[in-house]
């Protein structure tokens, strides 16, 4: 099935399909809850549902993704995040599409953030540094290259080993040389894009890295006892989120650093749905922006409505009766 989909989704489709996607969100036109989370032991894993209902001038999308995230899986035969989407009739509720939800969570969450790049980041920035070496880094540095021409790309990772296999499946993934860097602060040296896609639960990053400018964006915690980001480096940034309510229950990058004083209960600026219908994003040059994504619904059943979209014109997949 997640061969299917890598024949049918498209990163230079979906990151426009993500705009929309957000800016529908954000004005009103979809329907979905923040995601209840269950915390099962004693694997100390997450379970989540992800339903969401889009209004939209292309007849509309019902659906939902279930997923998993087991951080005791790494290194094992499993991966850390498995899921599956379910595409419905919005006329009907009668299922339309069963789908693989890792490929579809990978190219969705990557698209986002290309989106909040093309938005927030400064249009002559040309150097990028992903933190992180998992396939998320893989599906961004593929997405933010496609919305700005880079010159360098670093990328850093706990194990060093797994920069290196990184930077050498990922050489011709884009025009420059990806190198890796020893350190956080050496890979954030000169970044003008900084991608965090760890699975950290402290902080990587010190406000002191910071540079004029920067833009960054923070993608690899979702729960509110998690982050990667100091709070420090938040209060210094302009912030944007996906969902003013999902940070609010879930981004413990943002929540934490509440928590210590640093940043108060308006320290978000907008939702990145906002800025895409024409708020304002960035004001100067070197002012530092932060994206912080959660995660959206809305963007995982956009996404299964493209590949079933797609699939269809090109006769692909398995049809069942149930």
């Amino acid at each position: 099935m997640e061969g299917d989909l890598r024949r049918v989704l498209r990163m230079r489709e979906l990151i426009p399909a993500m705009r929309d996607a957000l800016a529908c969100f954000s004005r009103g036109d979809v329907v979905q809850p923040v995601r209840p989370t269950l915390r099962i032991e004693p694997a100390g894993g997450y379970y989540s549902v992800m339903p969401a209902h889009i209004r939209d001038e292309r007849g509309g999308a019902l659906g939902m993704k279930s997923v998993t995230f087991f951080p005791s899986n790494a290194g094992g035969p499993h991966p850390t995040h498995l899921a599956t989407v379910l595409l419905l009739d919005p006329a009907t509720g009668s299922l339309v599409a069963l789908l693989d939800g890792r490929l579809i969570t990978e190219m969705r969450t990557a698209a986002v953030t290309a989106v909040s790049v093309d938005l927030l980041a400064r249009k002559e920035a040309r150097h990028l540094a992903i933190l992180g070496s998992g396939v998320q880094a893989r599906s961004h540095l593929e997405a933010v290259g496609l919305v700005r021409r880079l010159e360098s790309v670093k990328v850093w990772s706990r194990t060093a080993a797994h920069a290196e296999d990184f930077a050498r499946q990922m050489a011709g993934a884009v025009a420059c040389r990806v190198e890796t860097s020893a350190s956080v602060r050496d890979a954030m040296r000169g970044a003008e894009i900084v991608v965090a896609v760890t699975a950290a639960t402290e902080p990587i990053t010190d406000a002191a890295w910071l540079e004029p400018g920067m833009h960054l964006c923070a993608v690899g915690s979702s729960a509110p006892d998690m982050r990667e980001l100091d709070a420090d480096t938040v209060a210094r940034a302009r912030v944007f989120v996906d969902s003013r309510r999902s940070a609010e229950a879930e981004a413990g990058d943002l929540l934490l650093a509440r928590k210590e004083g640093r940043i108060g209960p308006d320290h978000v600026v907008a939702e990145l749905g906002e800025v895409a219908a024409g708020a304002p994003g960035r004001r100067a040059a070197d002012e530092i922006t932060l994206f912080k994504s959660l995660g959206l619904a809305v963007e995982d059943v956009v996404t299964a409505r493209l590949a079933v979209s797609r699939a269809m014109e090109l006769g692909i997949g398995t049809s069942v009766t149930l």
